[in-house]
């Protein structure tokens, strides 16, 4: 039945990725009035969200940027719908990265990659990456429950030479790599929620501390990678750039903690420009507050 009802969706999902762009964003439209207009996906989840982290903001302001995150959000479900049959060619037309050099620089080091964005923009489309590097591409990532699904993610990225690793095995996966002299660049998406434990390490974020994920700094000095980050930038409606930036090429040498918060006031200067973009329906924020019930590192 699992099987049946894949195959049914598949199909559906297929079709709806065949529709041009233009008919996309009209699908997009009637999307962002259901969701947002009836259904109301997560309002109440934004609206906190931005007034926690704009307070400066007047509600009319805020409103502003809620309207138009919900626009996004819809043309990013459908962007990631359309990534089932985009071709590379029209991959790289609407998603541009801009400076490569710096990455292949980087490739010269001879070390692996570690590539730390938070969920902005459209990070679904940063694996045609694959197409630029000589290293393989790395997506770290949560395996989906149903085998079906988490198959055809998977596939869907290694069109792009891309492979997704389960966040269950993604230590013993670069170790065994680098036993092979195999580089990678490893695309962490670093800005999600850590379950909430003793030991973790907070950060204030947007004004706001929160438990921060360590995994991608502990990795780097761990397996002794380098360390850049990707600034996506939606420029307009379907199109995407992308600049890389230094956190670190010296990581034994990095005070502990410094690249994470390098990396969230990154995050921050992106939030701040174009808070639209941001996904603003995640709950980051929700262990506000909780801080001295905790230890910390």
């Amino acid at each position: 039945m699992k099987y049946l009802l894949f195959i049914v969706i598949y199909a559906l999902l297929w079709c709806v990725s065949k529709l041009p762009f233009k008919v996309l964003y009209l699908l997009s439209n009637v999307f962002y009035f259901l969701i947002y207009k009836v259904v109301k996906y997560r309002v109440k989840t934004v609206r906190y969200n931005l007034e926690l982290t704009f307070p400066h903001l007047s509600v009319i302001e805020r409103k502003a940027i809620e309207r138009k995150f919900y626009i996004h959000l819809c043309d990013l479900f459908l962007e990631m719908i359309k990534t089932i049959t985009i071709s590379p060619k029209e991959l790289d037309k609407r998603f541009v990265f801009t400076n490569v050099e710096l990455m292949k620089a980087y490739e010269q080091k001879q070390k692996s990659i570690i590539l730390m964005l938070p969920h902005y923009g459209n990070w679904e489309w940063v694996i045609g990456l694959g197409q630029h590097l000589d290293f393989k591409g790395f997506g770290i990532y949560k395996a989906l429950k149903n085998k079906h699904f988490d198959k055809l993610f998977r596939d869907i990225r290694s069109r792009f030479n891309a492979e997704l690793i389960d966040t269950h095995h993604t230590t013993g996966t670069i170790r065994e790599n680098q036993t092979k002299g195999l580089y990678g660049t490893y695309l962490f998406l670093s800005d999600q929620t850590p379950l909430l434990r003793e030991n973790l390490h907070w950060e204030p974020f947007m004004g706001v501390e929160v438990p921060v994920h360590m995994g991608a700094e502990a990795l780097a000095r761990k397996l002794n990678m380098n360390i850049l980050y990707l600034k996506v930038e939606k420029t307009k409606r379907g199109h995407y750039q992308a600049t890389f930036s230094e956190i670190t090429d010296d990581i034994k040498n990095e005070p502990k903690y410094k690249p994470t918060r390098m990396f969230l006031d990154k995050v921050e200067e992106q939030i701040k420009a174009a808070p639209a973009y941001y996904f603003w329906t995640h709950k980051r924020w929700k262990h506000k507050g909780q801080k001295q019930q905790f230890k910390t590192r």
